[in-house]
């Protein structure tokens, strides 16, 4: 094989194996590309969880209020309890001093 053909053989052989890695990567990037459509939605999928977030997070701060003026409502009841309780065990004692004078007076 004289020099010219050896050059012109791996010229050959290196022009094919540009054009079978060429095909090869065309071939890779054809299956593994992303469809128009499932871009789209996972945009929109994106977007919901995001609306959704948002939601949660409006939920999770009304139920912290809601909990704090529930909580401020019950010390304001039992506040209320406690004195009623005291109310009535001053007036249970007023009508036990005056059953006993009652009881103990000459007629």
């Amino acid at each position: 094989m004289s020099r010219t053909e050896f050059v012109v053989a791996t010229a050959i052989i290196l022009f094919v194996a540009f054009c079978l890695g060429w095909f090869a990567n065309w071939i890779a990037h054809r299956f593994s590309r992303v469809a128009a459509d499932d871009v789209a939605q996972l945009d929109r999928m994106s977007q919901e969880l995001h609306e959704a977030e948002e939601t949660r997070d409006q939920a999770i701060t009304y139920l912290q209020q809601r909990e704090a003026e529930l909580t401020n409502q019950l010390a304001q009841t039992e506040a209320e309890l406690r004195a009623a309780m005291d109310g009535l065990r001053d007036a249970r004692q007023e009508t036990e001093e005056l059953r006993t004078q009652l009881t103990h007076e000459p007629a």
